[in-house]
């Protein structure tokens, strides 16, 4: 970033033009000598000599030299310019489902059919990768639930162990006030003005030791928003199988979600319930929640300059010099 920290001395070059011109003027008019000498008019046709034609160029040596001092006058600058973000952001845990319902191949994703677990891994890649400042954290949940990514402001760590969920890692079932239980605590270790849940799941809690009602209780004294998320719709899905007989083959296995207990844990934190039923709705949730959810963000700009005027005083001087010198060697003209 260039600049000049005293620009208005950049004023005084419009003289320089000025000085010309009234030379040039003085040279073109020029006065009667007093005093006659012999005419040296036949020497008009001899070629003129180097030093002859660099004659005009000494002369305006002295012009550039006053066009480089008042450059350096103006104390031009490069600096660097840095943005400095302050903001504490909020604390985000993402709880999603690795029961074996989300095995289903009821969602596409570019036209092409997949599973719930890998449309959700797209879309929350495209939601961790929209905010900024924040700590997410990540927790997974089935039989069982464990934290999968501390609270953490590093998105590339995130993404890489969501490219690495599996389905069934956390059991076959579905633990959903373990998952939010879970999720309270890795809230608790960092302190923070907003604490949010988004929790994800395709089915009906029917494992683990604390009921989601509880959990919900909890959170809701906590403060903590819990926004939950419906993946699927009921009925019947289909399923990708391995028969020992027929190979791999496509069974369809009914699939119910408790959409019940996904208002009640939304209403209880203050937050909202969704049912994505394709990839497009979750895709609109997610962005949703983002724009419910944004972080206050301050910004200082500041840069840090370097002095550069050295780089013009210097050429200047010299230049200055050298018309000094030239012009009373030589070149020296005696009217």
């Amino acid at each position: 970033m260039f600049r000049f920290e005293s620009p208005y001395f950049l004023i005084l070059l419009i003289f320089i033009p000025i000085a010309v011109v009234l030379k040039l003027r003085k040279l073109g008019t020029g006065s009667n000598p007093e005093i006659n000498v012999s005419s040296l008019s036949f020497l008009d046709d001899c070629p003129g000599s180097l030093c002859l034609r660099l004659s005009p160029l000494v002369s305006s040596l002295k012009y550039f030299a006053m066009a480089f001092m008042i450059v350096a006058l103006a104390r031009p600058q490069w600096g660097t310019k840095r943005i400095n973000i302050t903001t504490n952001g909020i604390n985000i845990v993402l709880a999603l489902d690795l029961s074996g319902s989300m095995a289903a191949l009821d969602f596409k994703l570019k036209g092409k059919v997949v599973t719930r677990l890998d449309a959700i891994k797209s879309v929350v890649k495209n939601f961790i990768m929209k905010r900024s400042g924040d700590r997410i954290g990540m927790v997974v949940f089935g039989s069982e639930a464990f934290t999968q990514v501390p609270l953490t402001r590093d998105y590339n760590a995130i993404l890489f162990i969501l490219d690495r969920l599996k389905i069934g890692a956390a059991g076959p079932n579905t633990a959903i006030g373990d998952a939010i239980g879970i999720s309270i605590k890795r809230l608790a270790e960092i302190k923070s003005k907003s604490n949010i849940i988004i929790l994800l799941t395709d089915g009906k809690s029917n494992s683990g030791e604390l009921s989601p009602e509880a959990a919900a209780a909890i959170a809701a004294k906590k403060g903590i928003k819990i926004y939950t998320i419906g993946i699927g719709s009921r009925g019947r899905a289909p399923f990708l199988v391995n028969d020992p007989i027929f190979g791999q083959r496509y069974v369809y296995e009914n699939v119910d979600i408790d959409y019940t207990i996904l208002k009640k844990i939304a209403k209880e934190t203050h937050a909202a319930f969704f049912a994505a039923k394709n990839t497009k709705s979750l895709e609109k949730i997610y962005s949703m929640i983002d724009r419910l959810e944004k972080t206050k963000v301050k910004v200082k700009a500041w840069a840090q300059y370097n002095d550069l005027y050295y780089w013009f005083l210097i050429p200047g001087f010299i230049l200055l010099c050298l018309f000094i010198v030239l012009s009373n060697t030589r070149f020296l003209r005696i009217p």
